[in-house]
């Protein structure tokens, strides 16, 4: 009686923990951006001579909509003659240059209108062993390395934010027809997170 007890109690104990700590963490994250705009521009509302009122938020909104009149004014009122005139100048200073194409280029490859990432892969590491790994095509055009019949695929660390890119033979290449979302969070999960059909799931609720 005693076993079946706590048995029950720790079945208890890690639903509610699977329940719990993923509200968590992604509370957590999400407050710590919130706190992290908040800092650059902190704002203070004073309700009297003495004492001010800070609203959660605040200042990372008007980070936000600032960013998107910028991108508004970008788009629509100045030339893009002027912006490449501008990226030009930019791509001449050889520190400024590796920044911030890095880094727009990053950006780029997650959210813009040629998004990086969207095709997964899996790779033959080894052919003696069959060993494989599953990655992203970012390049499928090396010409400008003189490489021929290669593309350069992205593989991700797992439980990391980091990952390593590997120049591969198109023949050791076989395109995977899945959702790059379900694909990357399968990656950085270890191969814990996977998709689950709408059948496993009404099995388990039903269990």
């Amino acid at each position: 009686m005693k076993n079946k007890f706590f048995k029950r109690i720790l079945s208890y104990f890690i639903r509610g923990l699977v329940l719990v700590a993923p509200l968590y963490v992604t509370a957590l994250i999400i407050w710590t951006g919130v706190e992290f705009l908040d800092n650059i521009i902190p704002i203070n509302i004073p309700i009297s001579d003495k004492q001010t009122v800070y609203l959660p938020g605040l200042g990372g909104l008007i980070i936000l909509t600032g960013i998107i009149l910028l991108g508004f004014f970008f788009s629509t009122v100045v030339p893009q003659s002027f912006l490449k005139f501008t990226e030009s100048i930019m791509r001449r200073i050889p520190l400024v240059s590796l920044i911030y194409y890095s880094i727009k280029d990053l950006i780029l490859a997650f959210v813009g209108d040629k998004k990086k990432f969207q095709q997964p892969v899996l790779v033959t590491m080894f052919k003696e062993t069959g060993i494989k790994k599953i990655g992203f095509i970012t390049q499928t055009d090396l010409g400008h390395l003189k490489i021929a019949d290669h593309v350069a695929v992205y593989m991700p660390l797992s439980y990391s934010l980091s990952g390593e890119l590997f120049i591969v033979p198109v023949e050791n290449i076989i395109l995977l027809e899945a959702s790059s979302t379900d694909m990357m969070k399968m990656l950085i999960s270890g191969g814990v997170s996977l998709k689950i059909s709408k059948e496993e799931t009404h099995e388990e609720d039903q269990a």
